[in-house]
């Protein structure tokens, strides 16, 4: 390949037999674009990566509630409290093999195409749960929360595949008007699957009830239920993920394939090759990435992600401690407190976690992704004020304190959660797509690493452990991160309502600008 070469030069696009671009490919591309209604390859779309995001978020989220039952079963020597290190490890590990996932599959994703690499991840994310399922120990070495925290680093690499190829896949096959959209109802089966992870805590833990009661050890038959349930719906979805045809706009920009891309054009609408190579993968992304003002936006998707989720995740993977340190806790028993606590999970769930991501689903082609970032970073910023300022005032009045920490769930997911997903999957051109996805997922993993490891350390300074005294001025810390990302904000672009066209051109310089459009004229 020519060094002067541009990404549009490099293979010659599919022409008809008088040597022009073949007339019917924009108007495909065009129809897809405006596409507005419903149909059941929409229908499929959203099943097939909406499933793969609710296992996802069950699979993460239901290490919170079974590490309480890992500390009565497993550590009863220290009255049921994992060591710091220990359980910083067993939270944190998933967020480590999410890293390399988003990085790996997003690079994957780019280099060879989102239909030979989709479902790979739910593959690894079933094998993951089936194992994290069935830890074991041996007779002398490796105990059970070893074996467990090393299948979770491997299930997290199937979870970070899901970022990336979900949200391109998604992004592709959706029309302008309707993408935010589509991707925010993608995005907030991460709530269903959050408070899925309680309801099932529930109904495990009310059908061992007398067990646990009569032997606290039978929690062992609990948690491994709860956690080997996440296999079920992304078992269901296998199939429908292997057979997902290539998108059309990876199919026509990147593969130059325009049979290809009008045979899935058609399929999305009711209507009726070459390849590429990894080196051309890594030669299209260095090009893209060389100009400053395409690189300021993955830095600005990167860097809002990032501080997110250092506020996400250290609240969200900690969430029993922050309702024991509010009061909601039971009467002292085992099987009490592990009700209370799920219970308040799913409280939390119901009312904040939950109806924030459908405020965004229906609000984001209205307001716009960046217009409801900035308001979800502001109103971060003043609740987690409000929490560590007044902290020990809300917890005498427990109903207050849930009000504002519910309130503060609610605006993570109407609010950036959402949209620092939303964004990195539309804002880049198609053959840096899945990559830029999976680095910006990767930096806000890095966040939740952060978070997971140090929030307990943090949170236990002056007192002693299991007392988290330091809590209220880690919350304070929360709210100086989340203006970090109000500010960091600035560097996206709004996309509401651009065509992924518009967004392929976004960046180009004027060479590859002439040479894409003369492949687009009729």
């Amino acid at each position: 390949m020519s060094s002067s070469s541009t990404p549009y030069t490099e293979k010659a696009p599919s022409v008809n037999e008088t040597g022009s671009l073949e007339p019917q490919s924009k108007a495909g591309l065009e129809n897809l674009e405006e596409q507005q209604s419903w149909n059941w390859f929409t229908i499929r779309t959203l099943i097939t990566s909406g499933t793969g995001f609710f296992t996802d978020a069950y699979d993460v989220f239901i290490i919170n509630l079974i590490v309480p039952m890992l500390g009565y079963v497993y550590f009863k020597d220290t009255g049921g409290h994992i060591p710091t290190g220990t359980e910083g490890a067993l939270k944190g590990m998933a967020s480590f093999g999410t890293l390399v996932g988003q990085l790996v599959f997003g690079y994957l994703g780019d280099a060879y195409g989102r239909q030979k690499i989709y479902g790979m991840e739910l593959m690894i994310i079933i094998l993951g749960t089936f194992l994290c399922a069935m830890a074991g120990s041996n007779a002398k070495g490796s105990t059970v929360i070893e074996y467990l925290t090393f299948w979770r680093f491997i299930l997290g690499i199937g979870i970070g595949g899901d970022y990336p190829m979900s949200a391109t896949v998604t992004s592709e096959w959706a029309s302008a008007g309707r993408r935010g959209q589509l991707m925010s109802i993608i995005f907030s089966m991460q709530g269903i699957g959050n408070m899925m992870a309680s309801v099932m805590t529930l109904i495990v833990l009310a059908c061992f009830k007398s067990a646990i009661i009569a032997d606290v050890d039978n929690l062992d038959y609990v948690w491994r239920i709860c956690i080997g349930i996440g296999c079920i719906p992304a078992v269901s979805t296998i199939y429908l993920r292997l057979t997902m045809p290539e998108s059309p706009r990876y199919a026509m920009d990147v593969e130059n394939d325009v049979e290809k891309a009008n045979a899935a054009v058609a399929r999305a609408t009711d209507g009726a090759t070459t390849t590429t190579t990894a080196a051309d993968a890594v030669a299209n992304q260095a090009a893209y990435f060389s100009r400053w003002e395409n690189l300021k936006v993955l830095i600005g998707t990167s860097s809002t992600w990032f501080l997110l989720d250092i506020a996400f995740y250290g609240v969200s993977l900690n969430q029993s401690y922050v309702l024991n340190a509010m009061g909601f806790v039971g009467d002292g028993t085992v099987y009490d407190n592990l009700w209370r606590t799920t219970l308040g999970n799913l409280t939390v769930s119901l009312l904040g976690f939950v109806p924030g991501y459908w405020f965004t689903v229906f609000l984001i082609e209205k307001m716009g992704r960046k217009k409801i970032q900035f308001m979800g970073f502001a109103m971060l910023t003043v609740l987690f004020l409000i929490l560590s300022l007044a902290f020990n005032k809300l917890k005498a009045i427990v109903p207050l304190f849930v009000a504002v920490f519910t309130l503060a769930q609610f605006f993570f997911n109407f609010g950036p959660n959402t949209t620092t997903f939303v964004v990195p999957g539309e804002v880049f051109p198609t053959r840096v797509r899945a990559t830029a996805h999976g680095i910006s997922a990767a930096s806000g993993k890095l966040g939740a690493i952060l978070a997971t490891f140090l929030f307990n350390k943090v949170a236990e300074i002056g007192g002693a452990p299991g007392e988290h005294a330091f809590l209220p001025q880690l919350l304070g810390i929360f709210a100086g991160v989340m203006f970090l990302g109000f500010l960091a904000t600035f560097l996206i672009p709004e996309t509401k309502g651009m065509s992924l066209e518009e967004i392929e051109k976004r960046g180009m310089s004027p060479e590859e600008l002439q040479v894409y459009e003369a492949r687009l004229r009729q």
